[in-house]
């Protein structure tokens, strides 16, 4: 029997609230489990006690009996230091697509060119009054 240590979703509608199961592999995300081995309620701030609970020696009994944890149950337990962090594909969904770089090159073009715009009037005045005392003449 293929052992996970996964989350199952419990709460409202837009409340979620989250158990800590192991369960065989084949069974549904909230359907029948074999142990509860804590909680997790993402609504709580990040730095309270509450948020993430665990029962470590259980986990640690699972994980000893072939139990595999899945990503996001691997991050509270090496929050925990219950294992060693992983190196983990930093996926490029973070970065800005094409168009949105293209609109930021064209705004720092505008901001350049407004730029020595800016320097360019400031030198033009002073040969300005050369040139207008040659037309008065």
């Amino acid at each position: 029997m293929a052992m996970k240590i996964r989350l199952a979703r419990g709460g409202s509608k837009k409340r979620p609230f989250y158990r800590v199961v192991a369960t065989d592999s084949r069974m549904p995300r909230d359907g029948r489990f074999i142990e509860k081995l804590g909680t997790y309620n993402p609504l709580l701030p990040k730095d309270s006690e509450e948020r993430v609970k665990l029962d470590m020696e259980r986990i640690q009994y699972w994980l000893d009996q072939g139990a595999q944890p899945t990503d996001r149950v691997s991050r509270f337990l090496e929050a925990a230091g219950v294992l060693a962090k992983k190196d983990r594909a930093n996926l490029k969904k973070g970065e800005p697509g094409q168009k949105a770089k293209d609109r930021v090159q064209e705004k720092a073009d505008k901001a350049a060119a407004a730029a020595e715009a800016a320097a360019a009037p400031a030198e033009a005045p002073a040969e300005a009054p050369a040139e207008e005392a040659t037309a008065e003449e």
